[in-house]
């Protein structure tokens, strides 16, 4: 299956044909970026954890020693596991089980100044079912969806004075899509707000009212893209504070994504049906698919660290992140290439804002071991009505482990594995879904 063995790819040669991607989390957001920060819990506000400081609080970037420069190069495996059932039907387990994520980054120090370069997954989510399914509808294809938003970024850190350190970065993202989704008549009926033209004529007029099922399919099957593709921008702002030697305090406040768009080729994507119940499809029209309007949300973040002796390093931040304004309906438009006209969806979602809490611990067990502990705790931003077999971004609370060992003068080589336990939800349409997750980061990092 293409979701077990997709590469989300990170690496420079890659961003340049590929989109990053990462499963769903808190939201479709990472629970932390790098192993440093998501072996404690995924805080990250107020502590030194390398390049990845510029995925969340840029100014973090400032801790690099004067007249250094670090490269980190991380590698991520996210091990979701998902299952959805329905009473008298089969249970139906996701075949997206393992996905491999790259990363990369790089920050020098002159003076005040910290500036560089890094890629990172933004967040995503998807899963993939078999043919035999409940959810393929009888259609006797697999139904599946995967969604990915990745970003190349560019930091700046300042240095105000020996308390105060800003930063900022500006970020050129890209995002895709893969879905291949079955539904009976109706649910895809339910979707429908307007259509123009035969195709929109025919719909309307129940020309598939026959049918057993209808399907809305788009992939290209490839194992680093999506059929639908846009590019775009972000941005973020940030700033630590060392109250005194022990203590640091740091905000961040991540814009809202402003992507284009996604768009497949002009015929690249399909609505299939089988009106009057025929075993095979016999109503088959290729066209365009639009993806309305989809878009990351802001996040904006607060913490604080503690050095509470030689060897304990503590971290606390909280995030909210804002979902409503960003996940409020999944629109799509089908432009037919074959018999004409266009039809409009929604996919109401009326995802809630989530607030994350991000516990962590850090102890040097000697001068090459740190060993990290954390929590980060969340609520499910999907209200139970609205959530998507294929879409199931619902999972919670997550406990991380981690450590650091120091390999060399200049290099380090840090590791973390995240674990959330099963959150189950039923849905609107009666589907139960549960989801699990257990991730593993790995970094090297090399100063000089």
């Amino acid at each position: 299956m293409k979701a077990t063995r997709k590469i989300f790819c990170m690496t420079p040669l890659c961003a340049l044909l590929a989109a990053g991607s990462a499963h769903a989390t808190n939201g479709m957001l990472m629970e932390g970026y790098g192993p440093i920060s998501t072996g404690m819990g995924g805080a990250s506000q107020a502590i030194d954890h390398g390049n990845a400081g510029m995925a969340q609080n840029p100014a973090t970037l400032g801790m690099l020693a004067d007249g250094t420069a670090r490269l980190d190069v991380a590698f991520g495996i996210l091990g979701p596991d998902v299952k959805s059932s329905m009473t008298g039907m089969p249970t139906a387990k996701s075949g997206g089980t393992s996905y491999l994520m790259p990363a990369f980054g790089y920050t020098r120090r002159n003076g005040a100044l910290t500036y560089g370069i890094g890629m990172f997954a933004q967040g995503g989510m998807g899963t993939e079912y078999d043919a035999t399914s409940f959810l393929a509808a009888g259609s006797g294809s697999p139904v599946r969806s995967e969604l990915g938003v990745g970003n190349v970024i560019f930091p700046l850190a300042y240095q105000v004075n020996s308390n105060l350190t800003v930063g900022g970065t500006l970020k050129f993202m890209w995002s895709s899509l893969d879905l291949l989704m079955a539904a009976s008549p109706a649910q895809l009926g339910s979707m429908v707000t307007g259509g123009a033209g035969a195709l929109g004529g025919a719909i309307a007029g129940g020309a598939l009212n026959t049918a057993n099922w209808a399907r809305i399919n788009f992939s290209d099957e490839n194992d680093f893209t999506g059929a639908a593709k846009s590019t775009g921008f972000g941005a973020a702002l940030g700033a630590t504070y060392k109250v005194n030697k022990d203590v640091t305090m740091g905000a961040s406040y991540q814009f809202k994504s402003a992507l284009d768009d996604m768009k497949t080729a002009r015929s690249a994507a399909s609505m299939t049906a089988n009106p009057g119940g025929a075993p095979t499809a016999t109503f088959t029209d290729n066209g365009q698919i639009t993806v309305i309007d989809f878009q990351m949300p802001s996040v904006f973040a607060m913490g604080a660290s503690w050095q509470a002796g030689p060897a304990l390093l503590l971290a606390a931040d909280v995030k909210y992140i804002g979902w409503a304004d960003s996940m409020k309906s999944f629109k799509m438009r089908y432009d037919s290439s074959g018999m004409g006209g266009s039809v409009d969806f929604s996919m109401p979602q009326n995802w809630k804002d989530q607030t994350v809490l991000n516990l962590g611990m850090a102890w040097k067990a000697n001068d090459a071991l740190t060993l990290r502990a954390g929590l980060n705790l969340a609520d499910n931003p999907i209200p139970d009505t609205y959530v998507n077999p294929l879409f199931p971004a619902t999972v919670k609370n997550h406990v991380t482990l981690g450590l650091g060992y120091k390999v060399s003068a200049a290099g380090d080589f840090n590791m973390s594995v995240t674990m959330a336990p099963k959150v189950t939800v039923t849905s609107g349409a009666g589907v139960e879904i549960s989801h699990a997750q257990t991730n593993w980061q790995f970094m090297y990092s090399h100063r000089f």
